[in-house]
Formats: C-alpha cells, structure tokens, sequence
C-alpha cells in the first residue's frame, strides 16, 4: 500500500487537506499528516476567513523521513502557504520529495512554497490565480487549468478542482 503524506501548519484550507485526503483513502492509499507546528492539533479555515475543524497531526516535521512517503500533498490556505514557505524543516522534506521524483501534488496558495525552496524555476504550473504574477517572475510558465502535470509536480487552482486534483495524484501513483 502506497502512502501518501500531507505536510501542513495551521490556517490551512480544509478543503485541501479532509477532501483530498478523503479522496485518496477511497481509492486505497495509506495518509500521514505532517506538521510544522508546535502542536499535533492543528486548525483549517473555511475561504481562509472562517474557522473551520481541527486535525490531529501524526507526526512533527522533524520527526518525518521522506523515504516513507511515495508522494507529498501541500494544501493551500494563504497563511498555512505563507508560514510552510519560510520554514526550513518544511523546505528540507519537500526538497527531498523532489529529488527523490516523487510526486509533488500543490494546490492553491502553495505553489508559492515551490518559489521559496528554488523548484517553480522552468516548470509550468497553475496555483490560486493570485500567485500568476509571482509564479512568473520565478520563472515559471503559469497557465489556468484545473489541474498542470509537469514532470514529478502536480498543481492545481482551488477545492473546485480537488476531484481533478486526486485523479492526476493517482495517476501518477499508478
């Protein structure tokens, strides 16, 4: 059985993380969630403005190695994006995940990570249409579609396209 590990802080789009993952475990993938903080309980946001449940992590960032992981999924939400994307343990597993091409499924906000650690250079994505302008003065190629496979990376925009989303996670586990 293939896993599958999610790497969040808090503020993240519940969406992102309890859909995709429901998703995933339907189609008989083993989940983990990682985090990068302090607590194991971390907080989802609805539209990033409202507050949504609570999700108990698995396992600290620092407690994870990347070889018992066949793909990572980074879930969106503006400030869970904006804090993993300064956070060098969060940097050194999904550097990792990238080397290793294995796949790097992005939605929404996180791309933005992918800019911060050097990997969005040369690649086309899509992210949340806010990160177009960011994405291409990283030097990416950003096209609007429900989801983009470049090589090991899989981005997709927004919860509309989890469906797509998991569908190209899958493929691409297959």
């Amino acid at each position: 059985m293939k896993t599958i590990a999610f790497l969040l802080h808090n503020n993240f789009e519940q969406a992102e993380y309890e859909e995709v993952n429901n998703q995933l475990k339907d189609k008989g993938y083993k989940t983990v969630l990682i985090t990068t903080n302090e607590d194991k309980e971390v907080q989802a946001m609805k539209q990033d403005v409202d507050k949504g449940d609570t999700f108990t992590a698995d396992i600290f960032a620092n407690e994870a190695s990347v070889t018992d992981y066949d793909a990572l999924v980074l879930p969106g939400g503006t400030v869970n994006a904006d804090t993993i994307r300064g956070n060098k343990e969060a940097h050194g597993i999904i550097s990792a995940i990238n080397d290793a091409n294995k796949p790097l499924a992005v939605i929404c906000h996180a791309p933005w990570i992918l800019i911060n650690i050097g990997i969005a250079k040369g690649k086309t994505l899509t992210a949340y249409p806010t990160l177009q302008t960011d994405l291409e003065n990283a030097g990416a190629n950003y096209v609007d579609k429900t989801v983009q496979v470049d090589g090991n990376l899989i981005t997709s925009r927004n919860p509309d396209d989890i469906t797509n989303f998991v569908d190209a996670i899958d493929k691409a586990l297959s």
